[in-house]
């Protein structure tokens, strides 16, 4: 399948983008998405199944921070932050969409389709360079509508945390993947990085 991203970064986190994922990819790694809110560099990865470990988070953490820094892509101060994309997790390659069917998400165009930026429904796959998800049918009929968006023209698709979906992740990663970034970020601090340029 087309292992393709949707790569929506601009200026310095676009940058970080272009230095973080061959690195990714040489550890056998790869890259999710890069996100700089306010003085918080997040770089999001995984393994090809999904998973991301702490062990992983650190590995690459030790390998990206010093090229970071040579970079001097983030002028100002910053934390580094490296995480997995978690339960509720983005979805950014078509097997993301294909992998997790069956299951709720948001998705956010780019281009609008038939007038629409935002749909939720469950997945279905994807046909054709299509992203198809079942929606609420807009007549008001009891069936849910079965649609179909570009991959291409997708800006953002998210999925919704459910329980059905905290059940399929459970079964789906081993013990040692990581669940939820978030909980990485609060629970292992120790190995985020401040960055080292000073203000100014």
């Amino acid at each position: 399948m087309d292992t393709t991203r949707i790569s929506r970064e601009t200026g310095p986190a676009q940058r970080v983008a272009a230095l973080a994922e061959p690195v990714l990819d040489s550890m056998g790694f790869r890259l999710v998405r890069v996100k700089l809110t306010g003085t918080t560099l997040q770089i999001m990865a995984e393994r090809p199944d999904g998973t991301f470990s702490i062990d992983d988070c650190e590995k690459f953490s030790r390998a990206i921070s010093p090229m970071l820094d040579v970079a001097d892509i983030v002028s100002t101060r910053y934390q580094l932050e490296i995480s997995s994309p978690g339960i509720d997790r983005p979805l950014v390659r078509p097997e993301d969409f294909e992998r997790w069917a069956g299951h709720e998400a948001r998705i956010e165009m780019a281009v609008p389709v038939a007038g629409r930026k935002r749909f939720k429904g469950n997945l279905e796959g994807v046909t054709d360079g299509e992203v198809r998800l079942f929606i609420e049918n807009p007549e008001g009929g009891k069936e849910p509508l079965l649609i179909g968006v570009p991959f291409a023209d997708i800006g953002e698709a998210k999925l919704t945390l459910t329980d059905e979906l905290i059940e399929a992740a459970r079964a789906k990663l081993p013990s040692k993947a990581l669940g939820d970034g978030s909980e990485w970020t609060e629970e292992t601090t120790e190995i985020s990085e401040n960055g080292r340029k000073e203000n100014g």
